[in-house]
């Protein structure tokens, strides 16, 4: 029975001692939490891979739960992207056929500003990202890169939204 009773003390300690440091409330203030994501450029040699970026971040979002999206007229934070590159480079080869690589690797830097459009203040200024991801090309080496960079955009929105989140509001 004594320790039964010494157990409970140290749970409720324990209990005592997280409830004070965490918390389930978003640190994010009300009225910050409408977001826009404008187009993202593209300056790399993928094609549509900034629209991709634009609908992954907006998508994170949305998941995320903290944020509703809303129009650039009525957001009270900006997402401005530019995807910068995107490098596709071997990772392996064939041993079979000498010449034909069997896998690749994708990498994509992006550059990120958020915007407080109510201040008119640049609380993130062009930060730089990198995602990356591997794919194996067999036969189609278009629809392999085109699935892969469908991973690269969700890293980058994941890192986005977890920025943003964790900024010091």
């Amino acid at each position: 029975m004594k320790s039964v009773s010494h157990l409970l003390v140290l749970a409720l300690a324990l209990t005592a001692g997280c409830a004070t440091s965490y918390s389930w409330k978003p640190r994010v203030p009300s009225a910050m939490r409408s977001v826009c994501v404008p187009s993202f450029q593209n300056e790399s040699s993928l094609m549509e891979i900034g629209a991709l970026a634009t609908r992954q971040v907006a998508r994170e979002f949305q998941r995320e739960g903290t944020f509703k999206l809303a129009s650039s007229e009525d957001a009270a934070i900006e997402i401005q992207g530019i995807v910068k590159s995107v490098s596709i480079g071997s990772v392996g080869y064939n041993r079979r056929t000498f010449s034909r690589y069997t896998g690749s690797e994708l990498r994509m830097m992006a550059t990120v500003s958020v915007v407080d459009k109510r201040e008119g203040k640049v609380l993130v200024d062009n930060k730089t990202y990198t995602s990356q991801t591997t794919t194996v090309v067999g036969q189609d080496a278009t629809t392999a890169q085109r699935d892969a960079s469908g991973r690269l955009a969700d890293d980058l929105a994941r890192q986005v939204v977890d920025d943003v989140l964790n900024l010091k509001w």
